[in-house]
């Protein structure tokens, strides 16, 4: 068995780098009464990553065609980027439209467009030094795209001022 050192030299790195910069959270139990202070203690987290990097060598899922799908996979999914975009357009002195879309691979996250969509009218409402906002419109639907269809949500909103402290 021909084995590179350099990649599982990288890949080894990448497990101690993981393993020093994982936080754990309070003292809870998990499996078999065991800590995850003490998994973390003990190099368990450096042994999994190690050993999964392994089993992925002897399996020959490190070679370049299977890194680059997984890479490309990666690239479409995205799991890092946001669920929802947001357009925000001004519909006058004080009326604000957003436009939400949701992207196209999910795992999860559908019913949650009407939060979205207030969590953003709040936070304009803060920086704008506003006291609150009235949702004039409110919408949800599918758009029918290819291959994937999305979740849209479409909206409008009135910032208001304080009526009881119009300076404000």
């Amino acid at each position: 068995m021909r084995m590179r050192v350099r990649p599982l030299c990288l890949i080894l790195g990448a497990a101690v780098l993981a393993s020093a910069c994982s936080s754990t959270p309070t003292g809870e139990p998990t499996f078999a009464g065991v800590t995850r202070e003490a998994v973390a203690a003990s190099g368990g987290t450096v042994a999994g990553i190690v050993g999964g990097a392994m089993m992925a060598s002897k399996l020959s899922y490190l070679k370049p065609e299977y890194v680059a799908g997984a890479l490309v996979a990666y690239a479409i999914y995205d799991p890092l980027a946001p669920t929802w975009n947001i357009d925000v357009s001004r519909a006058g002195d004080e009326r604000v439209r957003m436009e939400l879309r949701m992207k196209s691979l999910i795992t999860g996250g559908e019913g949650e467009a009407r939060q979205v969509f207030l969590r953003s009218a709040q936070r304009m409402v803060e920086a704008g030094g506003f006291a609150g906002y009235d949702v004039l419109r409110y919408e949800e639907g599918m758009e029918s795209t290819r291959p994937f269809a999305r979740r849209t949500a479409s909206g409008e909103i009135r910032l208001v001022r304080s009526r009881q402290f119009p300076q404000l």
